[in-house]
């Protein structure tokens, strides 16, 4: 797909990435990476780069349409490997490739159909919620069939009056399918929005890397303190008078041990420099993160709550309005005079103007819910590759303080091997003859006298 040029659906400020790429609605933009974690790189027209979600943009491939006998749409095609469709709150279609993470209401093309005129890679929701050519049987989904459903502030229709909804990514546990629901607290009182239970486990590993960093500190406090203890043995100075292949020996042992100290004033020193400052740097970064995904989406939350409120006060208005007007054409029946005629008319337009209101407020809430249900999609999917990058980065780090402390050991093992070699040649004997040539005051041994 890389290559590929696209087409901005909405506004994107780059704020929620680090190298994001702002844009305006109705830019062109040609695509240079698709990985997995729902963020696209690509280059605008004037040749800024970076990165944005892929909600955000429609590729321009536009399917072709095919008539039946019947002068109908062709619903019954598959669709390309990978993708899976699925009916939003709202009622409308969505498609979503499991594989990269692609998502959005255009419709993808087969391979087939790209070739084949005349045909539009459409096919209808069933109740099985496993696609043909996943790899694995999806995860269990539950659905009420009392009545409708309501989460978020969002009245979801009976599941009768429209086919279940399919999972986004059904190969996986994704968090984009299981945290739109609100669910009760411990003692059950209140009720903890589903995506707040997933940015608490977030924090918490926040809080994890924190741990960690204060771990490798005391680690980096050790080791000092062991190199500081190392250097002061080894200016030692007793059994400084030693002399021969075992004297040797002991003035090597006593360097190693100064030596020793320096590898573990270095191993702290990397500790330092390329496992803590890195975490924390990290740990810095990923709370920024989390606000600002906290705060958005909470927003988002708080504007549908608002827009349903306006719904349901409209729907109650129009109610009255019609119990009205029901009362006024009553008591026309039962007396007719021109006053009641004029109530009723006053009545009717009154109940219009309630009906106009409430499908003004239906229409708000629909365009706030279906900002809430993209960035949902899109603040799950990218809260699940920063939790992939967290693991990843504090398995990296630990993976080289285990490097260090390998190479600490081989360090250690050096200073120690010459000690081995000169402990090897101590010779009790050489050393004798080497002290007595230095020392000898003669070689004439007395004998007896003779008379």
């Amino acid at each position: 797909m890389s290559g590929s040029r696209c087409q901005t659906l909405y506004p994107f400020s780059g704020e929620r990435h680090r190298q994001g790429l702002r844009f305006a609605a109705g830019e062109l933009i040609t695509v240079l990476q698709v990985p997995d974690g729902g963020w696209w790189e690509g280059q605008k027209e004037d040749g800024l780069r970076g990165w944005f979600p892929a909600s955000y943009v429609q590729l321009l491939e536009k399917p072709r349409k095919v008539t039946t006998q019947s002068g109908e749409d062709s619903l019954n095609c598959p669709l390309p490997p990978g993708w899976q469709s699925y009916m939003s709150p709202q009622g409308r279609k969505y498609y979503v490739n499991t594989f990269t993470n692609v998502n959005g209401y255009h419709t993808p093309l087969t391979p087939a159909h790209q070739l084949e005129p005349g045909h539009m890679s459409l096919r209808k929701i069933g109740r099985d919620p496993q696609s043909p050519g996943s790899p694995s049987p999806s995860p269990p989904r539950r659905q009420t069939r009392d009545g409708p459903v309501t989460i978020n502030c969002v009245t979801f229709p009976h599941p009768d009056t429209m086919p279940e909804q399919q999972l986004l990514k059904p190969s996986e546990w994704s968090y984009c399918d299981y945290f739109w629901a609100d669910k009760k607290d411990s003692q059950g009182n209140n009720t903890v929005p589903g995506f707040e239970i997933l940015l608490q486990k977030q924090l918490k590993g926040k809080q994890m890397q924190k741990e960690m960093a204060e771990f490798i500190r005391e680690r980096i406090k050790i080791e000092e303190e062991y190199a500081k203890n190392l250097s002061k043995l080894s200016q030692n100075s007793l059994a400084a008078q030693e002399e021969g292949t075992l004297g040797e020996a002991w003035a090597q042992l006593k360097k190693s041990l100064a030596d020793e100290a320096e590898v573990h004033l270095k191993f702290s020193s990397k500790l330092q420099s390329e496992v803590e400052k890195p975490l924390l740097n990290f740990r810095e970064n990923f709370k920024k993160d989390m606000k600002k995904c906290d705060h958005h989406i909470a927003d988002l939350r708080k504007q549908l709550a608002s827009r349903y409120a306006a719904v349901e006060k409209a729907r109650k208005a129009l109610t009255e309005r019609q119990k009205d007007l029901e009362m006024k054409t009553q008591q026309l029946e039962t007396k007719l005079s021109n006053k009641t005629e004029e109530e009723i008319k006053k009545a009717r337009r009154k109940s219009t103007q309630a009906g106009d209101d409430l499908m003004r407020c239906v229409d708000l809430y629909n365009q706030a819910q279906s900002k809430w249900f993209e960035e949902m999609v899109t603040t799950t999917l990218e809260l699940e590759r920063l939790e992939v990058e967290r693991v990843e980065t504090i398995r990296q780090h630990l993976c080289q303080y285990t490097q260090l402390r390998h190479e600490t050991d081989m360090f250690n093992q050096s200073t120690v091997e010459p000690v081995d070699q000169l402990l090897r040649n101590v010779d009790p004997a050489k050393d004798r003859e080497l002290w007595v040539k230095e020392h000898k005051t003669g070689d004439i041994r007395p004998v007896d006298m003779e008379i």
